[in-house]
């Protein structure tokens, strides 16, 4: 896959904006040294790399990570990666399976189907099961609105495949 179609699929896995490393490991996958206001942009890049790729196994290639495309906006791609997945993500005090419940629960109340069915996916990554996923949608029914668990439920069946 070359650094363009990476980025493409990048820019498709949600912008890079949220998912994968929570408390300062995924699953089985070595710890980000600890964000900090010391961090540097590399430092902080370099978690998000280990975030990512911890969080969707195999969506992204090993080696230098080039997520830009060279259209409109790329940089949004790298400004998530290292402000989103490596400074929250990377983060102790919550575990991936624990953000990704609040993740969830966030982009159900947003609408943000796009980045749901990312999220959905990472969920499963993070431990969570397809009846935990579900319970998390019932539940912002009742907070974020029906119309909101509607189009969450749709996004969470394509992300798993119905």
């Amino acid at each position: 896959m070359g650094s363009n179609e990476a980025g493409r699929r990048g820019s498709a896995e949600s912008e890079a904006e949220g998912g994968g490393a929570g408390g300062s490991e995924v699953e089985g996958t070595p710890s980000a040294p600890p964000p900090s206001g010391s961090a540097t942009h590399g430092e902080l890049r370099d978690a998000g790399v280990r975030a990512m790729r911890a969080a969707l196994p195999g969506v992204f290639p090993e080696g230098d990570l080039d997520l830009r495309d060279g259209l409109f906006g790329d940089e949004l791609v790298e400004i998530g990666l290292t402000s989103v997945w490596g400074s929250l993500w990377a983060r102790e005090g919550l575990s991936g399976r624990d953000r990704s419940l609040v993740t969830l629960g966030i982009l159900i109340a947003l609408g943000a189907e796009a980045e749901l069915r990312t999220h959905v996916r990472i969920a499963l990554t993070n431990g969570l099961t397809r009846d935990e996923i579900a319970e998390v949608v019932y539940h912002a029914g009742g907070y974020a609105g029906f119309p909101a668990a509607t189009a969450a439920r749709t996004a969470a069946r394509e992300a798993l495949g119905e």
